[in-house]
């Protein structure tokens, strides 16, 4: 998460952001209330007093005040800052305080207009055929529903996976694209689609030859 920051301050953080960026202007205080499920204005403006403390951001006695002055996180036209997830509590929404991990600065046209974009990180080598290697970032566009041979992430009890999606006679089939691994069989019980993969992004500094 941003640095001296807490995980419900930095999903606030990452809302405004995300908020200004596709709307150009930012959100009031209920509209954030809504979002997080908050009951009270009180319970918003404690935490945007705790990130204008902290030198992220500035408000005025006005509506919708809220003006990102933070210089690392300060949003423009070529830079959105989306939601790094990790483990997923089942039945709880994706996009919880305590899912996020980080916020992460990726080019805006990697996502255009899609509302609520995320990332998630791989684990394994299991799509290493499809070049999506071990610790790579893969940009989510969040749903719920995937045609067949879509790439997509797929909730498997509280462990998200990234797997090509068959339908077939044989039933729901997650695919693997390195030949060292199985397809999986689901039922629709227990695994959820999550959202289709429309970008990666690599770290070469923290890969390992």
């Amino acid at each position: 998460m941003a640095k001296g920051l807490t995980g419900k301050q930095s999903a606030v953080l990452g809302f405004v952001m995300d908020y200004i960026e596709t709307k150009g202007y930012p959100p009031s205080i209920r509209e954030i209330g809504d979002h997080f499920d908050i009951g009270s204005l009180r319970g918003v403006t404690v935490h945007l007093d705790a990130l204008e403390k902290k030198g992220f951001i500035e408000r005025a006695n006005t509506p919708r005040s809220i003006r990102i002055i933070h210089p690392s996180y300060q949003t423009h036209d070529k830079v959105k800052m989306l939601p790094l997830l990790g483990t997923i509590a089942a039945g709880q929404p994706i996009l919880a305080d305590e899912h996020v991990e980080d916020l992460i600065p990726v080019p805006a046209e990697m996502v255009r207009n899609i509302e609520g974009a995320f990332l998630l990180r791989v684990r394994g080598d299991s799509m290493t055929g499809e070049g999506i290697m071990p610790r790579d970032l893969v940009v989510v566009r969040p749903q719920q529903t995937a045609h067949h041979g879509d790439l997509v992430a797929v909730l498997l009890g509280d462990e998200a996976t990234v797997k090509r999606i068959h339908f077939d006679r044989e039933g729901t089939r997650l695919m693997p694209s390195n030949p060292a691994y199985d397809p999986i069989p689901v039922q629709s019980e227990d695994a959820r689609v999550i959202g289709r993969i429309v970008g990666l992004i690599r770290d070469y500094a923290g890969m390992a030859f």
